[in-house]
C-alpha cells in the first residue's frame, strides 16, 4: 500500500521519502526487505525513479546507512555533550547507542551489508562515527580515551543487537547485561 499520494516531489523530497520508507522497511522486516521494488511500492513511485536517485539497491542501502548514521550520531553527540556537562547521565549515551544498533536497525543493516559483500556501504556509518568522535575529542578533557571508549561501546552495542538476547538467555543473565557493562566501562574511563 502506498503511503504517499502520487504527486510531483522535488528530487530532494523524493529521495527523503524513499529513505524514510527504506528505514521503515528495515525496522519492520529487516535489511533483506530494503529493495528498490519494495521501497518504490511503499511510496507509490516506480523502480526507475529509485534507480535515478540511488543507482542500485546497494546505492539505496548506502544512502540509508548514511542517513541513519547522521541522525543517530547527532542524537548521541548531543547526549554525550550533555553528559560531559553534567546535565545528563552517561546512561543516555549508552542507551542511544544500543538502541541505534538494535531497535533502529543499524546492527542488522551493517551485518547485511557485510554478509552480502557490500562493505563499502558501511563507509557513511564509519565516517559519521569518526566525525562525531573527532568533534567530541575537541571538547574532551585531555587524556580521556574517547576513541577507545567509542570502539568499545559500538562493538558491545553491535554484538548485543546481533546476539545479546540469545547469549544472555544461554548464560542465565539479565537481558540488559551488555548495556550495564558498557555503562560501567564508560563511567570508569571518564572518572
Amino acid at each position: 500500500m502506498s503511503i504517499v499520494a502520487r504527486r510531483r516531489l522535488s528530487p530532494e523530497a523524493s529521495r527523503d521519502t524513499a529513505l524514510q520508507a527504506a528505514r521503515d522497511l528495515l525496522i519492520e522486516a529487516g535489511p533483506q526487505a530494503v529493495t528498490l521494488k519494495a521501497v518504490a511500492t511503499r511510496i507509490g513511485r516506480t523502480h526507475a525513479n529509485l534507480l535515478h536517485h540511488f543507482g542500485s539497491a546497494s546505492g539505496l542501502q548506502k544512502a540509508l546507512a548514511g542517513s541513519m548514521a547522521e541522525a543517530i550520531t547527532a542524537k548521541i553527540g548531543a547526549a554525550a555533550l550533555r553528559a560531559r556537562a553534567g546535565e545528563q547521565e552517561p546512561r543516555e549515551v549508552v542507551d542511544l547507542t544500543f538502541d541505534a544498533f538494535d531497535t533502529e536497525g543499524a546492527g542488522a543493516l551493517a551485518s547485511w551489508m557485510i554478509l552480502t559483500g557490500n562493505e563499502d556501504a558501511l563507509d557513511p556509518i564509519l565516517e559519521a562515527i569518526h566525525r562525531l568522535v573527532d568533534e567530541l575529542a575537541d571538547v574532551a578533557s585531555p587524556g580521556k580515551p574517547i576513541h577507545a571508549d567509542t570502539l568499545h561501546l559500538v562493538l558491545l552495542a553491535l554484538g548485543d543487537a546481533l546476539l545479546g538476547g540469545s547469549m544472555t538467555r544461554a548464560l542465565g543473565l539479565p537481558r540488559d547485561t551488555a548495556r550495564r557493562l558498557a555503562l560501567e566501562a564508560l563511567v570508569r574511563s571518564q572518572g
